[in-house]
């Protein structure tokens, strides 16, 4: 089993490790992730509160951040001129933004808070980090990732919505 490495001051990811262990949705980490590997990740999330109606994700930007939500509920929807479609709302223990990780391409959907949420987040330098440093969780959460979206894209009412 691999440790993180010492730091002066490790996040307290025990909250989001409890709201992913009580997520039962069919696109739960918890399902793909062994939970000792979030020891290791925890050295690379950054955390954020987000106020309700805050956009998280802009459809159409290219940010690659990838978000586990804690507490909160994210709506996510996409839109044009003439309104939006709201795809689906996430609970806690819920990740998004899995698809722009790995595709480099823009966002296809918009998330926003739907009320006073807390995330934590992987950017992907943080996610080149990990790779270097702990190979074997990285490709852990890669493997967790691709499983979530090919979960997801056989749900056809959540297809568009891997952002």
């Amino acid at each position: 089993m691999e440790t993180p490495s010492s730091s002066p001051r490790k996040p307290d990811i025990s909250g989001l490790v409890a709201a992913i262990s009580r997520n039962k949705d069919d696109d739960t980490l918890a399902q793909y992730l062994e939970a000792h590997r979030w020891g290791v990740l925890a050295d690379y999330l950054h955390s954020s509160s987000i106020p309700h109606g805050h956009i998280l994700i802009s459809q159409g930007s290219t940010d690659r951040t990838l978000y586990f939500l804690e507490s909160g509920s994210l709506k996510v929807h996409v839109g044009d001129g003439a309104g939006q479609i709201q795809l689906a709302i996430l609970g806690a223990g819920s990740v998004v933004g899995e698809g722009c990780l790995f595709s480099h391409k823009a966002r296809n959907a918009t998330v926003q808070a739907y009320n006073d949420c807390k995330v934590w987040s992987l950017d992907p330098a943080g996610f080149a980090a990990l790779s270097k440093q702990y190979p074997t969780v990285a490709l852990a959460l890669s493997m967790a990732l691709g499983a979530i979206m090919a979960t997801r894209m056989l749900d056809l009412s959540r297809r568009i919505a891997i952002t």
